[in-house]
């Protein structure tokens, strides 16, 4: 019995492991990571509606960039706390662009998901993983906090726990970019 119960302890301690960290999605080549006060590189990619989003076309606004998939489960328990922030009128004062990278899911798949989550912020198709690798991403959720002038503030490996921590990271890196591009 007790060798059972050790079982089921490891087993539950990877579990919630890997729900706090993120999952895994390493590119075959990764790029050198994109570093802090360096600006983020940029990117073209298609929405669900087929339009392009570029970065350097968001200028002039805070992103939150967040790189995720459907079958990611961390991804998806985020995914509430994301929209909450899209939707608070605070961010939106603020010009908050949140732009979510769908990597390597199709158009069908990615739009499916948001579509039965209801949820509304911009999410952009990576489906070749080109931008993933771009950015380095190693294991998903990955997201970026980059400033009004195109300049990464932050970033954080694994789910957020709840909006208020997705709250702190953007009022300091949203700051931190107004002094220095005032």
């Amino acid at each position: 019995m007790s060798k059972l119960i050790k079982s089921l302890a490891l087993v539950l301690s990877f579990i919630s492991m890997v729900s706090v960290i993120g999952c895994s999605s390493s590119p075959a080549t990764p790029a050198p990571a994109p570093q802090t006060e360096n600006l983020a590189p940029d990117f073209s990619l298609k929405n669900l509606d087929g339009q392009t989003v570029s970065l350097r076309s968001l200028r002039g606004k805070p992103v939150m960039l967040n790189f995720w998939a459907s079958w990611c489960g961390p991804c998806r328990q985020e995914m509430p706390f994301i929209q909450g922030v899209f939707d608070d009128d605070e961010w939106a004062r603020q010009g908050l662009v949140i732009l979510a990278i769908n990597v390597g899911e199709s158009s069908t798949i990615a739009q499916k998901y948001i579509e039965d989550n209801r949820l509304s912020f911009t999410v952009l198709l990576d489906t070749d993983q080109n931008v993933a690798k771009n950015y380095n991403i190693r294991g998903i959720p990955t997201t970026f906090f980059i400033d009004k002038n195109g300049i990464i503030r932050d970033w954080k490996i694994g789910a957020f726990t709840n909006k208020t921590e997705i709250d702190l990271r953007l009022a300091n890196s949203i700051l931190e970019g107004k002094q220095e591009g005032s």
